[in-house]
């Protein structure tokens, strides 16, 4: 089962957030399914959303773009991940990579 270091919490679930958790979440969804499989991480939930579907036990893992960075400011660095571009897979795999390495 994946692992996120430090707190060793297994990642269940993930969120994609956007403004209206229409557009740019589901894009961001789709980018997650196939960086996780190129991981080789199975077995984890991925949904998208909009920002006001971000509270606590709604996910493990909120992923937002930069420009709504604020809006998730109060969850833990370990439950969420802010992408600089939210079309970019690669700094996506980089940043999905540190949070499933045990």
């Amino acid at each position: 089962m994946p692992i996120i270091e430090g707190e060793k919490m297994a990642i269940q679930k993930i969120l994609c957030c956007c403004g209206s958790g229409l557009g740019s979440s589901l894009m961001v969804e789709m980018n997650v399914q196939d960086v996780l499989k190129d991981l080789g991480v199975d077995g984890v939930e991925v949904e998208h959303s909009t920002v006001s579907d971000v509270m606590p036990g709604a996910a493990d893992l909120f992923i937002v773009g930069r420009d709504l960075g604020d809006f998730i400011a109060g969850v833990p660095d370990n439950e969420k991940v802010v992408l600089d571009n939210i079309l970019d897979k690669e700094e996506l795999k980089a940043k999905l990579s540190e949070k499933f390495s045990a």
